[in-house]
């Protein structure tokens, strides 16, 4: 396990490969071990990342720390301390959200984001993932995927309090629309088979820089229920040139169909 210390507190983060920084920000249920296939396999190509944020896995519980500002941060600091530059964020549930708010504060240091299951509006949240424990909530969602228990081990480990406040931020503010003024390269991935979280319109994306993918066969967690198939779909974006469009991945018949 590797670790640091940020502001006195314990991060544990976990690290693969060379080359430019591809950074992995969990969700609501779990921790960065539910990325560890998506870590190997950008890892061929990039020094991948994966961080437990506060509150989750093993990285310390400090409810004064719960926020999604405080979230992003901590995502800044680290970045600071490991000497970490302009980066490639995957982010998932609430790592999404905080992929988003980081990008907002420090646009210049994110080369593109790739969220998964992010939820653009309060009510798009599953009333259930609002009052349920972190261990429920893995029992819930996560499908009967052969790899789920072990990779998502660590739910309980979570403090329901940093559930509720990362809630609490994106109902008292809506950051999405000032994140897509930035114009970053985004792909918004859903399983549509999601119980917790509702897609959006596509009205509502409004973006020639922001793609939507919807995984036929993946509920919460795609990268957990259709392993291969959201690898290539990490794959492809990741390769895309700086500051392309990710609506080229449309060219592509691996994803046309998949493509809303």
């Amino acid at each position: 396990m590797s670790a640091i210390i940020l502001d006195g507190s314990i991060v544990h983060y976990e690290a693969l490969g060379r080359g430019r920084p591809v950074v992995f920000l969990h969700g609501w249920v779990g921790s960065w071990k539910y990325w560890i296939s998506s870590m190997q396999t950008a890892s061929t190509s990039y020094r991948a990342y994966a961080l437990d944020l506060w509150g989750f896995g093993d990285t310390a519980h400090n409810a004064e720390r719960y926020s999604l500002e405080q979230q992003a941060a901590l995502i800044d600091r680290f970045f600071a301390e490991m000497g970490i530059g302009k980066v490639a964020f995957v982010g998932h549930g609430m790592g999404a959200l905080v992929s988003m708010l980081f990008a907002t504060r420090f646009p210049r240091s994110v080369d593109r984001v790739m969220t998964i299951s992010c939820p653009l509006t309060y009510d798009s949240v599953s009333a259930r993932l609002q009052s349920s424990s972190a261990a429920d909530l893995a029992n819930w969602l996560a499908s009967g995927a052969p790899d789920a228990a072990v990779a998502l081990a660590d739910a309980s480990k979570a403090d329901s309090q940093a559930i509720a406040a990362s809630l609490d931020g994106l109902r008292a503010d809506n950051f999405f629309g000032g994140f897509r003024a930035l114009n970053i390269p985004t792909l918004f991935v859903y399983g549509e088979k999601d119980q917790a979280i509702v897609a959006p319109d596509e009205e509502r994306i409004n973006s020639t820089m922001i793609q939507q993918v919807i995984l036929e066969e993946s509920g919460h967690f795609p990268m957990l229920d259709e392993t291969v198939k959201f690898n290539r779909l990490l794959t492809d974006f990741l390769a895309l040139e700086s500051g392309a469009s990710p609506s080229e991945l449309e060219m592509k018949d691996e994803w046309r169909r998949r493509v809303r």
